[in-house]
């Protein structure tokens, strides 16, 4: 938007890095944490996360440090978590019935309301407490139930029809652990879980060690 202060990619990804530390600072009993400390256990310079949180605004009392339960507000704010989004899971298999029991959607702001598949061996069965309704079920369904992210978790060969589907039927931001580079067009927010590069990229590592 015009007049808005460009922020960097990188530093809209260690938002939620802080985020989740203030939680566990949090669930500790911690009521005020210096960027030094807070640096420490995220292994970010001290500087870094000043001049990250200074792009939003003022954070924090010189001398004294952050106040954990505002800053753990304010960050959830910027990343929007206030809004409650539903989000729904299209891919009821191995990796999609383990997301659908992520304990954490609702502790991060997000309502797990709605999952689908195709395989008729698994629509209506019902994980964590929902019915698994068959994918051409979704428009009506993410109509009904306000679907604002689908989290899309089925073989490459089905992903980019299962996408297609998903926003046709108005939904604009796609978290994708399919294998496979999606045509997605403007105005949709997609962000990409390749499993397999985060394990190749290890095996880089450990075999530069051997």
């Amino acid at each position: 938007m015009k007049g808005q202060p460009v922020i960097s990619k990188a530093t809209i990804d260690r938002l939620p890095l802080y985020f989740r530390t203030l939680r566990m600072v949090q669930d500790e009993g911690i009521d005020i944490i210096s960027s030094d400390e807070l640096g420490r256990r995220l292994s970010i310079t001290p500087e870094q996360i000043r001049k990250d949180l200074a792009a939003f605004g003022q954070f924090g009392k010189k001398g004294v440090g952050y106040y954990v339960n505002e800053l753990k507000h304010r960050v959830g704010e910027i990343l929007g978590l206030d809004h409650h989004w539903n989000i729904a899971i299209v891919g009821i298999g191995h990796l999609g019935a383990a997301l659908a029991n992520y304990q954490n959607f609702i502790a991060l702001g997000f309502n797990l309301v709605a999952l689908f598949d195709q395989d008729p061996k698994v629509v209506g069965l019902t994980v964590n407490h929902l019915p698994v309704s068959h994918i051409s079920e979704f428009p009506a369904i993410a109509q009904k139930r306000n679907i604002n992210i689908a989290i899309l978790a089925v073989p490459a060969v089905f992903a980019q029809e299962a996408a297609d589907r998903i926003i046709a039927s108005g939904v604009s931001g796609i978290w994708n652990f399919a294998p496979v580079k999606l045509q997605i067009p403007e105005g949709i927010h997609i962000v990409n879980e390749d499993l397999s590069v985060g394990l190749s990229s290890l095996s880089y590592h450990l075999t530069r060690n051997l």
